[in-house]
């Protein structure tokens, strides 16, 4: 295990530790508790599968052997271990509102909602209420305060780095917030859970579904959540970009942006999904190149290094979990974020987070607005194709 001299966080203190069950975060509270801290774990139930409308198994983070897995390692550390069930909020907020964005012609970012709504909100509540300093999670990020700013960077392992999902976090959050895992490549925590005698905790598998959606079909869970949804939507017309009708499809909810499988469509080239109208069933669809984009906007954006974006502000942007990240030039106008891509860029989708980087470091982030920059698109047919404007 860890030397409490190895692990670079706050004064010691009274710290609520969120126990998935996971090895991430459960390794997160072996660490803090070896540290010197005064641990407490707590583990949200957000959800279970069952009275979503599913029928497979209950798995992952909200399953009883993960919350028993969770209680178990704090019951052999000898710190309190807490069950919070925030089923209620997390129907209202999250799963309400995934379905809702599908249905408005949006890509949904639950993960996002979730971190900044639910579970900080649910943690600090919680954590006030235990006399606790801090909070703490497995998330591979890491915070530090500069410039009288709480600074979030990417984890040391780029492929589990999870800053993305943080860009809504207040810096009120961010001033309680600890993540020991920001500092350490997963290889290093599988062997920390096995060098401290939790061999079945180191090789425990992962999942990287949406945590409501195990099964990663997310339109039978908008049939199940919606029953009229598919006779409602069924039929609809697919597109061109100059509004020509090219054949139907089977319900806007259920295509994203830059979708190519599963359009069912033959055209003698690949085709892509361009754009969603809700309001006219319609799903524009077009070419690798008419996908490209040099400009959107974003809304509902949250600052974290800066208070206001410097002038003429330049930043690495990522419009997707694992998108590389494309350079652009960012202007606050009209409350809103607008972004100028140095080059074209593919499936920027409404709905979707747009989150900024300088370096390592989260500049900040938010929803991309369906006011994209769509210059082919002014001239469309009576089939009411797109109302993006």
């Amino acid at each position: 295990m860890m030397r409490a001299e190895e692990i670079k966080v706050s004064s010691k203190g009274k710290v609520l530790v969120a126990m998935s069950g996971g090895i991430d975060s459960s390794v997160t509270a072996l660490m803090l508790h070896e540290a010197g801290y005064e641990v407490i774990g707590i583990t949200m139930k957000t959800w279970d599968y069952a009275s979503a409308g599913g029928s497979r198994k209950e798995t992952g983070c909200c399953s009883l052997d993960s919350i028993n897995d969770a209680r178990m390692l704090a019951v052999d550390k000898g710190f309190p271990h807490y069950i919070l069930d925030i089923r209620g909020e997390f129907g209202e907020h999250i799963i309400n509102n995934f379905v809702e964005e599908y249905l408005a012609g949006r890509t949904p970012n639950p993960c996002v909602l979730c971190n900044t709504h639910i579970k900080w909100e649910a943690l600090l509540k919680r954590a006030d209420q235990l006399g606790c300093d801090f909070i703490a999670t497995g998330h591979y990020a890491t915070v530090r305060e500069e410039n009288g700013r709480y600074v979030i960077s990417r984890g040391k392992d780029l492929n589990k780095d999870q800053s993305y999902v943080l860009w809504g976090l207040s810096q009120e959050s961010l001033k309680r917030t600890i993540f020991p895992l920001g500092q350490f490549e997963k290889p290093a925590i599988r062997k920390m859970a096995a060098e401290a005698g939790y061999e079945e905790l180191a090789n425990k598998s992962e999942s990287y579904e949406i945590c409501f959606i195990p099964d990663n079909d997310y339109r039978s869970f908008l049939k199940r959540r919606v029953p009229e949804l598919e006779s409602k939507v069924d039929g609809g017309d697919f597109v061109r970009t100059d509004g020509t009708v090219v054949g139907k499809h089977r319900g806007y909810p259920f295509y994203t942006i830059g979708q190519r499988k599963g359009l069912e469509i033959a055209l003698g080239e690949p085709m892509f999904v361009l754009s969603i109208n809700p309001e006219t069933n319609t799903v524009v669809i077009g070419t690798k190149e008419e996908l490209e984009r040099q400009t959107m906007w974003v809304r509902d954006y949250n600052l974290v290094k800066y208070a206001k974006l410097p002038e003429n502000y330049q930043a690495l942007v990522k419009i997707r979990y694992k998108d590389a990240g494309t350079m652009a030039t960012l202007t606050e106008e009209d409350g809103k974020i607008r972004v100028v891509f140095h080059q074209p860029v593919t499936g920027v989708a409404p709905g979707q987070s747009a989150v900024f980087y300088e370096g390592d470091d989260l500049v900040g982030g938010g929803f991309i607005d369906r006011k994209i920059d769509f210059p082919k698109f002014t001239e469309v047919k009576s089939t009411g194709a797109l109302s993006d404007k």
